[in-house]
């Protein structure tokens, strides 16, 4: 750095995988925050390696024809729609680029005629779930900051991108159907009005912590309060003024959280009124949905994604499909109506629970959960004792496969397997070390979320038929 100018003009010539630009000098290779192809930008350097550097724009000195004006009033300062000052069909063009140059670049894989992305259905109110964090300490911009004038000390709403402890208060989120800013600026209110005393992220003190908010295609919602406190009169008063307020949630519930960390799954959800979960529907499957139930957070996109899924299966009345890191079962409970078995293997115990329930809610008795992590459970012996599976279906966390998996599948041999993925990365290496016995035959990304720069991409391998 000591002998790199620390400011530079660069134009940005690509899109890279993290939603960076990519700007090119005659001895190094710039990443540019937020930057986007076709941008000229005067450019603070604020990491310079032999061969690489990292940027941030100071000022935008000649924008992309692609630019737009953005929608939100916290953009720029809340990290969640990275993307949302670009036009959203050439957001979905740089998804498609990034998966394709991904798989180049990682397993040195050309996918030949990629199927074109399924983009959003709706690039607004489109979330089916929301979390926001309550602070003490409200972040406040430079201009805020120079003014003269008084700021609400308190807030509720999202971490400001790159920071664990700073909290933007949020007015207005263009994610989720309108009903969630109305029921989150209630809760903060009625929070000020009771003299609630707001988290600290830093000593971790105070009594209001995190709000939750879910909804479904059918017009059901849930409201789950976190509180680091177990203070039953000011409960009371916070769980009271929000039912009488909304009597449209059909599920009010809250969580004494008082440890250090926001997670709640090893927490106790204690069930205020209403019912304890709310309903999806995707393609005539029921889906219950509790606080703590994982589901794709994109109602809309998701039955697109199951689609393909079962496009690339093929499966057959008589096929045995394995669904790996099933999750609660969506999937798996999506494709049982189309094969003899389906058998789904995930680690988190309380997501198994939600298969089995939603598939006696559907009256499926042709789908098998057990809780365990894939590369323990999937064994020679787990395989004799459910048959040996025709098919394949992979959809694992961001990490990818473990090495034991693939060596699992390469033995097994299926002979079809559809990788489901949000991290092109890592399923681009999987699919690499697969390519021992396996055939890359389709590629389709489905675009999940709009505004941002992540991807899902589902791939179909089909066994190779001469090794």
């Amino acid at each position: 750095m000591r002998n790199t100018p620390k400011i530079k003009i660069l134009k940005i010539d690509k899109i890279a995988a993290e939603g960076n630009g990519i700007a090119k000098t005659e001895d190094c290779i710039y990443f540019v925050e937020k930057a986007i192809p076709g941008d000229v930008v005067e450019a603070r350097i604020t990491k310079k390696k032999k061969d690489y550097g990292l940027a941030k724009i100071q000022k935008l000195i000649e924008p992309a024809k692609e630019r737009t004006e953005a929608f939100c009033t916290h953009f720029g300062i809340c990290g969640g729609c990275y993307w949302q000052s670009v036009r959203y069909e050439i957001q979905a063009a740089f998804k498609q680029q990034i998966v394709l140059e991904t798989f180049w670049k990682i397993a040195k894989i050309k996918i030949e005629n990629p199927l074109p992305i399924l983009s959003a259905q709706k690039i607004f109110e489109y979330r089916n779930k929301m979390e926001y964090t309550f602070s003490d300490k409200v972040w406040l911009t430079e201009e805020q900051i120079q003014s003269n004038e008084i700021f609400e000390k308190r807030a509720l709403g999202f971490h400001v991108a790159g920071s664990f402890s700073s909290i933007l208060h949020i007015e207005k989120c263009h994610l989720q159907d309108d009903f969630a800013n109305k029921i989150r600026n209630f809760v903060y209110q009625i929070s000020i009005d009771n003299h609630f005393e707001f988290y600290n992220l830093k000593f971790h003190e105070g009594f209001v912590r995190n709000l939750i908010i879910r909804n479904t295609t059918l017009g059901e919602w849930m409201v789950t309060v976190c509180v680091a406190q177990n203070n039953a009169s000011q409960i009371g008063i916070l769980m009271k003024n929000i039912k009488e307020k909304f009597p449209e949630i059909a599920s009010l519930n809250y969580i004494i959280n008082t440890k250090k960390n926001d997670s709640i799954y090893d927490q106790e959800v204690i069930n205020y009124s209403g019912k304890s979960y709310i309903i999806e529907v995707l393609d005539n499957i029921k889906y219950k949905i509790s606080t703590k139930s994982f589901f794709q957070t994109n109602s809309y996109q998701a039955k697109l994604l199951y689609d393909v899924v079962v496009q690339f299966a093929k499966i057959k009345p008589e096929d045995i499909v394995y669904d790996l890191y099933c999750g609660t079962g969506s999937i798996a409970l999506y494709v049982a109506k189309y094969c003899k078995q389906v058998i789904g293997i995930e680690q988190i115990e309380d997501a198994i629970s939600d298969a089995q329930e939603n598939a006696r809610l559907n009256e499926i008795d042709n789908a098998k959960f057990y809780t365990g992590t894939v590369e323990k459970l999937l064994d020679e012996t787990f395989i004799k004792e459910n048959q040996m599976p025709d098919i394949v279906i992979l959809d694992p966390p961001r990490a990818g496969l473990h090495t034991q998996v693939i060596e699992t599948l390469l033995i097994a041999k299926p002979e079809r397997i559809v990788y489901v993925s949000c991290n092109p990365a890592t399923q681009a290496r999987d699919v690499q070390m697969l390519s021992e016995k396996y055939d890359l035959l389709e590629s389709q990304a489905v675009d999940m979320f709009p505004h941002t720069y992540h991807i899902e991409n589902v791939v179909l391998l089909k066994k190779t038929q001469t090794r």
